[in-house]
């Protein structure tokens, strides 16, 4: 399935050393008026589906993702981002904005990928099971299964029909990260599936503050 896709690159006059929740959170106050810049709408009723703008942090930049119509929005208000007021005061120098159509589906060939930012795989419940695992090959493919069901539900979200089944290969370390003031045990590494899964889309939990950040090794 073919998706259109913008990434804007922010590049500021200092190094960005906040997280990239800090700058969704700046953003989306900022423009209230765009649902999909802060994912929910008024009474704080969330938007239940895959996240349409991404917000990163890659090599100290500022990097937002934009899907369908979380593009056109990004494209409405990049003339306007000019600063970041986070823990610091950041002047953007250099905005660089590229827009292109992007494949989404399940592949014939399988694909070698990493995460640039920590993976979220596990959430309350499934931790306990995860901590109940006791050898490494089982708790590597409970990661496995869950990363499966990960890309499952972004497939969902973006009304992709996945009609094959599908199995990962990996090799994750774990890495601690703060997410919602609380830390959870993220993990970065490689992984393989027959998937088509463009550059910088998230997977897992925490995808608009920047988590599970997916780019192709080629």
């Amino acid at each position: 399935m073919k998706i259109n896709t913008v990434n804007l690159t922010l590049k500021t006059d200092k190094t960005v050393v906040e997280g990239a929740n800090k700058v969704r959170g700046y953003i989306g106050n900022t423009f209230k008026d765009y649902p999909l810049l802060h994912n929910h709408y008024g009474n704080d009723n969330h938007l239940l589906t895959y996240p349409l703008v991404q917000y990163k942090i890659i090599n100290g930049d500022v990097v937002i993702l934009g899907i369908e119509e979380g593009g056109d929005v990004l494209k409405e208000i990049s003339s306007d981002l000019n600063i970041f007021k986070l823990n610091k005061e950041y002047k953007v120098t250099e905005k660089i904005l590229s827009e292109k159509e992007v494949d989404v589906k399940p592949s014939s060939e399988e694909k070698h990928y990493k995460f640039v930012t920590p993976w979220l795989g596990l959430n309350q419940k499934n931790y306990s099971k995860y901590n109940e695992l006791y050898g490494w090959k089982d708790k590597k493919n409970f990661l496995n299964n869950i990363l499966v069901g990960n890309l499952l539900s972004m497939s969902k979200g973006l009304g992709i029909i996945v009609n094959k089944r599908l199995h990962v290969k990996s090799h994750f370390e774990i890495k601690q990260v703060k997410y919602k003031s609380v830390i959870f045990n993220g993990f970065v590494g490689e992984f393989k599936v027959h998937y088509d899964i463009p550059d910088f889309f998230g997977l897992g939990k925490g995808v608009s503050h920047g988590f599970g950040t997916v780019c192709e090794i080629k």
